[in-house]
C-alpha cells in the first residue's frame, strides 16, 4: 500500500513537473526549442525500461544533417515515391529514419525514401520547418558491417532490390571477412544465394573454395526472378 501511494505521488510531481517544463518551452523559438526538446527526450530515454529500443528516442533534426549511405540496394519506382510523398503528406511523419550518428551528420540505415520526401516536397518540408524525424541504431551496431546488413533487413521486408547492388554488397562483406553463413544469417539469405550473388561479380575467387548445389551450377544462365529478393509488403 505504501509503495502505491508513493508511486502515485511520484508520478504526479512528474507530470507536473512536466507540464512545468513545457510551460518553459512554449515560449522558445524554433531553433531552440527542437534541441532542448531533443535533449528532453534523451534524459527521459535514459530511465525508461525500452530504452535499449532506438524507437524509444525521436529527435528532430536538420534535413539537411541527413544524408544518404553509398551500399543501399533499394529502388522505388516513381508511382510509389509519389504514393509514399501523398502518404506523408496527409498523414504525417508515421515512421522515424533509422540513422548513424556521426558528429553532427546522420547516415541513413533505413528510410532513404522518407528522407527524400522531407527534403525535396514542398509541403512536407514546410510543415516539418525543415527538419526530419531519426532514430539512432544502438551503439553495438554502428560498424560499416552492420549498417549494411541493417539496411538489407530492412529493405527486404518490402519493396525490390537491384541484383547487382545486392551482389556488390555480398562481395563487400566477404572482402571485409564476413563469412557466407554470417552474411546467410545477417541478410535472410540462404548458403545458395549467397554463392549466386557472389557469382554474379565474375570474381570466382571469391567462391572458389565453395560448393554449389544443383540448383546453383557455375555457368547457369542468370534467372534474374529468383535473385529479385522480392518480399511481400
Amino acid at each position: 500500500m505504501t509503495q502505491d501511494l508513493f508511486a502515485a505521488n511520484a508520478t504526479e510531481e512528474a507530470v507536473a513537473l512536466a507540464s512545468r517544463i513545457a510551460a518553459l518551452l512554449r515560449g522558445m523559438p524554433l531553433d531552440a526549442l527542437v534541441p532542448a526538446l531533443n535533449e528532453v527526450r534523451q534524459v527521459l530515454h535514459e530511465v525508461s525500461p525500452f530504452r535499449y529500443e532506438p524507437v524509444d528516442c525521436v529527435r528532430w533534426v536538420p534535413a539537411a544533417t541527413v544524408t544518404a549511405n553509398d551500399y543501399n540496394p533499394n529502388s522505388v519506382a516513381p508511382p510509389e515515391m509519389r504514393l509514399l510523398e501523398h502518404s506523408i503528406e496527409a498523414n504525417g511523419y508515421t515512421q522515424p529514419i533509422v540513422t548513424w550518428q556521426r558528429d553532427s551528420a546522420h547516415e541513413v540505415v533505413d528510410g532513404f525514401h522518407r528522407h527524400r520526401v522531407g527534403k525535396e516536397s514542398k509541403a512536407v518540408g514546410k510543415r516539418v520547418n525543415g527538419f526530419l524525424p531519426v532514430v539512432a541504431i544502438n551503439a553495438d551496431r554502428e560498424d560499416r558491417n552492420d549498417r549494411i546488413a541493417a539496411t538489407i533487413r530492412h529493405n527486404r521486408a518490402r519493396g525490390k532490390h537491384k541484383v547487382e547492388a545486392m551482389s556488390d554488397i555480398v562481395v563487400e562483406l566477404k572482402r571485409r571477412n564476413w563469412s557466407d553463413e554470417k552474411i546467410a544469417k545477417e541478410l535472410g539469405m540462404d548458403p545458395d544465394e549467397v554463392l549466386r550473388l557472389t557469382q554474379i561479380t565474375g570474381l570466382a575467387e571469391l567462391f572458389a573454395n565453395q560448393s554449389f548445389s544443383k540448383a546453383w551450377e557455375i555457368g547457369a544462365p542468370d534467372d534474374d526472378e529468383g535473385l529479385a529478393l522480392e518480399e511481400a509488403a
